[in-house]
């Protein structure tokens, strides 16, 4: 069994706003959600500077007294979601509940309320602690309050491949879709990290931007003065379905899944290696699964992390999968507006490839001002652009070597 695969839904929450409309928007105007910290004080620390979900209220998606018992990456998470089954139109019966699945990815799970009730623990004693700690940490907890919120009984999945979670969650969806196990997945990612602990760790990593002073200017990918990612939070997922399936109902197509590639670089915990070979084979693997020559794509969506390393190679990597045809392409890295969201940035970066195929325009990346010389391509600087997009990519690469792409095509009028 092969078939055609579609996406029929959205739903983000991101620095940029809740609600895709309002996050398109701003993504398309080059807005940067980057500023100061202002959930815990950073006075002791190096890095000051994160992109938080700022408009965010539970009380529009889900009753308040039960989202004091949910981590917030599970309230991002389920809110996207119940956004994107809302904006796909597909309803959900008692019929046709085993044929909707429910797949998401995160990198770190309730990292906020691991350290909240630890000091609660050190401080007062563990009868103190919540009997809903474990069910407000545990990665898959997205997933399952989605399934259970919209009465999705297929296969539930959690994904928990660091940087690259997201977007295997939605090659997954695509695969248990194609190979007839579903008829609608939701899929994505999602991630709320930004605490004393999560920021102290990635900065004694040397990972993080300590460009403290102009927090806008900070996630800077391909360009010279690019010093480490901006630490972000957010959701966005999709409704991935079967095409045949959607077209019966009616519904809205904002793009086609045509291919889906993975790999791993086995070569560092967390640097690519120097000539990117694994995010490359990764990128050929989706090219072959899609049937499609590299003159057929127009755009990516690059992971572009604004690190010295990730960007070089991933450079390298585009240009040895696209040839002659990476001069050709438009190449943007969202993230120089949204910061790094983690385990969700591949599920984001997948509804906002499919927004650039569906509305054909491609993303700004800013603050590129002087690329450096190894990033020599076209990063579409600046401004967005108004393009023709016939086929695109988005890319995520996370700690650990892993590797995951997916290709997806404006769907033939």
């Amino acid at each position: 069994m092969n078939r055609r695969v579609v996406i029929t839904g959205v739903g983000l929450v991101t620095p940029l706003g809740t609600g895709v409309e309002k996050a398109w928007h701003n993504i398309c105007s080059g807005v940067s959600g980057i500023d100061l910290i202002t959930r815990f004080d950073t006075s002791e620390y190096a890095v000051k500077i994160a992109a938080e979900v700022r408009d965010f209220n539970p009380d529009d998606f889900f009753d308040r007294k039960a989202s004091k018992h949910l981590d917030l990456f599970v309230q991002y998470g389920l809110a996207a979601a119940l956004m994107a089954v809302k904006d796909s139109g597909f309803t959900i019966t008692d019929e046709n509940a085993r044929r909707v699945g429910v797949i998401t990815g995160c990198g770190m799970g309730g990292l906020p309320t691991i350290e909240k009730y630890h000091q609660v623990s050190m401080e007062k004693g563990p009868k103190k602690i919540t009997p809903f700690f474990i069910p407000m940490v545990i990665p898959n907890m997205p997933s399952g309050h989605i399934s259970m919120g919209i009465n999705a009984k297929g296969p539930n999945l959690c994904l928990t491949t660091a940087c690259a979670a997201g977007t295997h969650a939605v090659g997954e969806a695509f695969r248990h879709i194609k190979y007839g196990m579903c008829d609608m997945v939701v899929s994505g990612g999602t991630e709320a990290v930004i605490c004393g602990l999560g920021v102290a760790g990635f900065s004694a990593m040397k990972a993080l931007s300590t460009r403290n002073d102009d927090p806008k200017a900070a996630s800077r990918p391909f360009d010279k003065d690019r010093d480490g990612f901006v630490m972000s939070e957010g959701a966005g997922m999709l409704v991935v379905e079967e095409y045949e399936h959607a077209v019966a109902r009616g519904a809205k197509i904002y793009a086609e899944l045509v291919g889906y590639g993975l790999s791993s670089d086995a070569y560092h915990i967390a640097a690519p290696p120097e000539n990117g070979e694994g995010g490359m084979r990764a990128m050929q693997m989706v090219l072959q699964d899609s049937g499609l020559a590299p003159e057929d794509f127009d755009y990516v969506n690059a992971h572009g992390t604004s690190t010295p390393l990730n960007d070089k190679c991933e450079t390298l990597a585009i240009k040895t999968v696209f040839g002659d045809h990476a001069r050709k392409l438009a190449i943007s890295s969202t993230k120089s507006m949204t910061g790094h969201m983690l385990g969700a940035a591949g599920g984001i970066e997948a509804v906002f490839t499919a927004l650039s195929v569906y509305n054909q325009i491609a993303p700004p990346t800013i603050n590129l001002e002087e690329p450096s010389p190894e990033c020599d391509l076209d990063y579409v600087p600046k401004v967005a652009r108004k393009m023709k997009i016939r086929a695109a990519i988005s890319n995520s690469f996370g700690f650990g070597g892993t590797n995951a792409v997916i290709a997806m095509k404006k769907l033939a009028d």
